[in-house]
């Protein structure tokens, strides 16, 4: 498919923060990427275009049945001022997954890395260059079907944008304070809490507030069935260094298959470490806390990559993770992949893709 584009006429209008002042999420680039979908027909119509609104019927089916799904991932500055993503396949390859879990069409891999690098590059002059910040992209499918009924739509839209951020907690790398939801559940088995859709995170917005209100940073997720085992934070997949053994709740169709919880599995083992997915109970993390046999809890994500927990509240009562400081494994893990991410650390994996 030829991706036909239209250039922005206002390029270099755009209000650009300073480094230190992006945040996350605040800010978009110059241009997106959409591309059609009709039944019969398949994907057409891939082009880039000046960043703008979105048209919509109102009965358009993803406002009424959530057939939407999403990624994210991002692209950054390397020392020689090229460019370069991290692991794209996987987020390709995850974002397909959940299309199928959603009944939305594939995406032809080759051809959504072709889109994602030609608009990057059109928009290069975004990708922030300070330690700690990146090129957020966000690829988007929804169903733009204008009916109503329950079934899959006939009719998709996919659209990527970009935007420069910095950190995604306001802690930056410091230990944050998670709270954990014995009440209210993020998925249940037989759902859809392995793919990125956007019901995923609606459910979960109640008792984020919650926890925010009570100067918690994020929620700790328990299983639907017990309300005892952990499966995942908010915006990551959890680990815990317990015993000497890196330890991570298993894949089980509730949550979600993070690309950077990959990644630290790899490093893990690559190191030497004993790396163990198992279901683990929050008593076992309780009395890891109260024992000292948990030496280390941190989640995983694009957004924030390694984000060390130094206190988790559980029935109204806190507990300490250690020391309440970083650890030394997240900061390991955190420095070897963000030295891969940004061009300074030798790539054994080959992770690095580079753009330009």
């Amino acid at each position: 498919m030829e991706i036909r584009v239209t250039k922005s006429t206002t390029i270099g209008q755009k209000p650009r923060p300073q480094d230190a002042e992006l945040g996350f999420g605040k800010y978009t680039t110059d241009h997106m990427f959409l591309m059609d979908y009709t039944q019969g027909k398949g994907w057409h119509d891939g082009r880039i275009e000046p960043y703008g609104d979105l048209r919509l019927d109102p009965t358009a089916m993803v406002l009424h049945y959530n057939q939407e799904v999403f990624e994210g991932l991002k692209a950054y500055h390397l020392p020689d001022g090229g460019i370069a993503l991290f692991r794209p396949e996987k987020n390709i390859e995850r974002m397909n997954s959940s299309a199928r879990r959603m009944v939305m069409p594939e995406i032809d891999p080759d051809l959504f890395l072709r889109a994602m690098k030609k608009l990057i590059i059109l928009d290069r002059a975004w990708v922030p260059k300070s330690e700690g910040t990146s090129l957020y992209i966000r690829p988007t499918m929804i169903a733009t079907e204008p009916a109503l009924g329950v079934r899959p739509s006939d009719k998709y839209l996919f659209f990527m944008i970009l935007g420069p951020v910095g950190a995604y907690y306001p802690e930056g790398f410091s230990p944050t304070k998670i709270y954990v939801s014995d009440r209210y559940v993020r998925a249940a088995e037989g759902g859809v809490g392995e793919a990125k859709t956007s019901g995923n995170y609606g459910a979960t917005l109640y008792v984020s507030r919650e926890a925010s209100q009570k100067g918690y940073t994020q929620v700790l997720w328990l299983d639907a069935k017990e309300r005892r085992y952990v499966e995942e934070v908010g915006t990551s997949n959890i680990f815990f260094f317990i015993h000497d053994e890196l330890v991570t709740p298993p894949l089980g169709g509730t949550i979600l298959p993070g690309v950077t919880r990959d990644s630290v599995l790899h490093l893990a083992g690559h190191w030497g470490l004993t790396v163990v997915e198992r279901p683990i109970s929050i008593e076992e993390v309780v009395d890891g806390c109260k024992g000292g046999s948990l030496k280390e809890m941190f989640a995983t994500g694009t957004a924030a990559v390694i984000s060390p927990v130094g206190l988790i509240c559980y029935k109204g009562e806190d507990f300490q993770v250690a020391n309440g400081q970083t650890g030394e494994m997240s900061k390991k893990l955190y420095d070897e992949i963000t030295g891969i991410q940004y061009g300074r650390r030798e790539d054994p994996f080959g992770w690095r893709y580079r753009l330009a």
